[in-house]
């Protein structure tokens, strides 16, 4: 067995920009002979753990003369259960902090430590237990069961997460999503608590307490298919379907596998409007999703959900089996099924539950739905067409693209669409940032359909009741034009509408006085 001081003589010079860790600060405290090694049983690999790898050990601690101190193994009155450690992030004792990185999995090794190294150590940030000799120099057993990179799901190292297989996507469950999974529990020591890996996976809905709640936060950070073990300590153990009895154990470790999970969206935050993703499309959620304004095109069947889910509308039968076409962005669907598709995939069948103000309430009903109707849609998203790029358009194609638009805008304003009409409007004003006249008579066109804008959204902030953004959106036009008389008219009104009389009555002065002018 051979017995070799450790070398601790390591660069701990901090670079310029990082400062030192304080486990770093630790190690520059040590001297050499007070940590020596003796490889007891060799492990193997050819490396040993490293900073964010999770140590499992057992630890048995006698003092120079063979006198027991304290173990972890059953055999030596301890509990049998291995420590854990993060290394950089458990609170560890210097010479393990020290010699754990130099040992191989397998590796059984003795440590001779002087009491610096212990809980001798000035600031030692773990206690000594009840009457342990931390002023004695000791021998700590070490054997180095297994070490891995893990996943700190809990600040507190009660949550912690190893991943045995990688799984698929990006996407992980959250409050809603219903969750599959195949689940099975055991203590630290290997006992089976509790097994569900036969028949159906085990389904519960992410955010309602149906799983202990450290299980539900290491799934929370899972992806489909991934399969991991979850340490979860006694803290993070609730009662739940799953486990109603909770016994008292310091330590469970859940062994999953995520089979699939369905997103689920809280469209609104208060429950009322919910998205279940019943297959999924194709493409990255939410990159290749219709978020901006496009054509869709979607097949769709409506139920009134209050009357035993009766059917008042189907693309497939109603429609000549032909699909819905329609742009988003122009309110030519009920509020609650554009926010919807605008959150679905190519090929993504999804079942919404709407209530009536994001349905018909506010939209014009079919004859066969009754007002105050909580509708469910089922929605299948066949394909959508993103809107013209401007990019390489002649001066008199993006005109008569912005005039579209503003069209558009100008007929949701007329159904009191106003939000709608604004996005519009901003739209192309946006659109515009990239736009360069080249000559005067382009310049003028230019300048005079973007101040119309400008003023077709200070009458939306108006009619919103948003008066301040409308006198600053009649700014813009009057800075560069100020005896622009349908600015000064419509800045005059916003003035009168928030009160500030004296304002809104000059302006309307020089409203009259340009007119009376150009007369």
């Amino acid at each position: 067995m051979a017995v070799n001081e450790l070398d601790t003589e390591q660069d701990l010079a901090p670079s310029k920009k990082k400062p030192l860790s304080e486990d770093e600060k630790r190690k520059k405290k040590i001297v050499p002979g007070s940590l020596m090694k003796a490889v007891v049983r060799s492990g193997g690999g050819d490396s040993g753990p490293s900073d964010g790898d999770q140590v499992v050990y057992h630890s048995t601690v006698r003092t120079l003369d063979g006198v027991l101190v304290e173990s972890t193994r059953s055999d030596y009155g301890g509990n049998g259960t291995p420590i854990r450690h993060v290394l950089g992030k458990s609170k560890i004792l210097l010479g393990l902090l020290e010699g754990i990185p130099t040992m191989l999995k397998g590796e059984v090794a003795m440590f001779k430590m002087k009491p610096q190294m212990h809980y001798g150590e000035d600031d030692c940030p773990i206690s000594a237990p009840d009457s342990f000799p931390k002023e004695d120099e000791l021998h700590f057993e070490i054997e180095l069961i297994e070490f891995f990179k893990a996943k700190v799901v809990t600040d507190d190292l009660g949550v912690v997460k190893k991943v045995i297989n990688e799984g698929q996507g990006w996407e992980s469950p959250r409050e809603p999503y219903e969750v599959k999974a195949w689940i099975s529990a055991k203590t630290a020591t290997g006992k089976l608590i509790m097994s569900h890996t036969k028949g159906e996976p085990y389904f519960f809905t992410f955010g309602k307490s149906e799983v202990p709640k450290g299980l539900e936060m290491g799934i929370g950070t899972m992806t489909r298919e991934e399969k991991a073990v979850i340490y979860v300590t006694s803290q993070y153990l609730t009662q739940s379907p799953l486990m109603p009895v909770i016994e008292d154990y310091d330590e469970v470790q859940f062994e999953v596998e995520l089979v699939h999970f369905i997103q689920v969206r809280d469209m609104l935050g208060d429950g009322r409007l919910i998205k279940r993703r019943i297959r999924d499309g194709k493409g990255d959620f939410p990159m290749d999703c219709p978020l901006h304004d496009s054509l869709l095109r979607v097949h769709y069947k409506g139920t009134i959900v209050n009357e035993e889910n009766r059917v008042f509308y189907d693309t497939r039968v109603d429609n000549d089996g032909e699909p819905l076409e329609f742009c988003s962005g122009e309110g030519l669907v009920p509020e609650g099924f554009e926010m919807s598709v605008r959150l679905m995939l190519p090929g993504e069948i999804a079942l919404v539950s709407c209530p009536p103000d994001y349905a018909y309430d506010k939209f014009p009903r079919p004859a066969n739905v009754p007002d105050g109707a909580h509708i469910q849609w089922e929605i299948e998203l066949l394909g959508f067409e993103m809107p013209k790029d401007w990019t390489g358009l002649d001066f008199n194609s993006i005109m008569n693209e912005a005039e579209k638009i503003r069209n558009t805008g100008n007929r949701l304003f007329k159904e009191g669409k106003y939000e709608l009409a604004k996005a519009k409007y901003e739209k192309v004003l946006r659109e515009f940032n990239h736009v360069n006249p080249q000559d005067d008579e382009e310049g003028k066109i230019f300048a005079d359909t973007r101040n119309l804008l400008h003023l077709n959204v200070a009458a939306c902030y108006l009619k919103v009741g948003e008066c301040r953004k409308s006198i600053e959106t009649c700014n813009k036009v009057l800075e560069a034009k100020p005896a622009h008389v349908k600015g000064l008219y419509r800045r005059g009104m916003a003035y009168m509408a928030n009160g500030d009389f004296e304002e809104a009555r000059n302006d309307f002065k020089m409203v009259r006085i340009f007119i009376l002018y150009w007369i």
